[in-house]
């Protein structure tokens, strides 16, 4: 299970190297992390569907061994901040940021327990096997770490309960759009809108 704090899975490390947006990226992975043996397909569909703006911060929230915030912070050049509660995909994260040569925070968090700063960008693959409650945390979380009109964005599988994190984004922020719908993958997208 890969969402627990310290995995006692044996290790199995493996090397992928992958291309992302025009991007070589070079991963190490290990048993007890999300997705092993290939970035998975839905973090590949939000990777393509985000469009961010260099110098901003982002914060991926459950980043695994990294795909998700150390491209985008590569691809992008943004701030790049990345949280997991398993220590395990922490280490990898930080071996694999030094690998791909990019400069970001790294920690352990369980959701947003030890997150203190805000941000331009959240981005999540939230853990499904988790559980719908802690999907939802990260969702509801998400509003008070987000600067001014800063971005939710998440991927989350039909059939894994897109609309009901739909439906939770609508609550939280007050509007949620499907960025991409993709073989039964989608992105969904909520601003926290300030007024002025």
């Amino acid at each position: 299970m890969y969402y627990e704090k310290n995995p006692k899975a044996a290790h199995d490390i493996h090397e992928l190297t992958v291309k992302f947006l025009d991007t070589t990226m070079v991963f190490l992975t290990d048993a007890g992390v999300f997705s092993k043996k290939m970035i998975d397909y839905g973090s590949q569909v939000l990777l393509n569907n985000l469009d961010l703006e260099q110098g901003r911060t982002l914060l991926d929230v459950g980043c695994g061994y990294g795909p998700l915030g150390l491209t985008l912070g590569k691809v992008f050049d943004v701030n790049a901040t990345l949280i997991d509660i398993n220590s395990r995909a922490i280490d990898l994260a930080q071996k694999n940021a030094d690998k791909n040569g990019v400069k970001a925070t790294i920690f352990q968090s369980d959701i947003y327990e030890n997150v203190s700063d805000h941000f331009d960008y959240i981005i999540s693959n939230p853990p499904i096997r988790a559980g719908k409650a802690v999907v939802h945390e990260v969702i509801s979380g998400a509003f008070d770490h987000l600067l001014p009109n800063g971005r939710l964005t998440i991927v989350i599988q039909k059939k894994q309960g897109a609309p009901s994190a739909k439906a939770k984004m609508e609550e939280v922020f007050g509007n949620c759009q499907i960025i991409k719908k993709d073989k039964g993958y989608y992105i969904l997208e909520s601003e926290k809108v300030c007024e002025q």
